[in-house]
């Protein structure tokens, strides 16, 4: 023979309403706290000078246009006691009397930036002194005279 006990607990529309409130304030609540870790632990600025970034972005495209007309290559490398460039025009031939100067600078940080001033030591050829620590470089090489830029990593030993 089996006997049904009655339970007393029954559920009404009060619990059905109290377990969705629960779960979605659970849900809002680990959301808000995921938003605001994010927000202090970078809050999305990469710049704190946006439009002047706009503007010297503009102002390097047009530099970077006017580069391609002239149509100059560059070569870098590391040298004894610095760094080394050679810059010449589309037939080949050297260009001579820039004033170019640079920056080293390590790809991951910018932590430990080494300026350079280049002096021209032969006709389209330029040296900068300079004594970086074993591992990679950015160069970036810029002439105050003309439109012209290069970039190179090298590589210290």
């Amino acid at each position: 023979m089996t006997t049904n006990v009655a339970s007393s607990f029954r559920i009404t529309g009060w619990h059905v309403l109290f377990a969705v409130v629960a779960f979605f304030g659970v849900v809002i609540a680990v959301d808000a706290t995921f938003l605001v870790a994010a927000y202090r632990s970078h809050p999305g600025q990469v710049s704190v000078t946006p439009y002047e970034d706009g503007l010297a972005y503009n102002r390097d495209v047009a530099r970077h246009r006017a580069q391609l007309a002239l149509g100059w290559s560059a070569t870098a490398a590391q040298a004894p006691g610095g760094v080394a460039v050679q810059v010449a025009d589309p037939a080949g031939r050297p260009v001579r009397g820039l004033v170019l100067t640079g920056l080293l600078r390590r790809p991951a940080t910018e932590a430990g930036e080494i300026p350079l001033t280049f002096a021209e030591t032969a006709p389209g050829s330029y040296f900068a002194p300079a004594r970086p620590t074993t591992g990679a470089w950015d160069l970036e090489a810029n002439a105050k005279n003309k439109p012209f830029k290069a970039e190179r990593r090298l590589t210290w030993p």
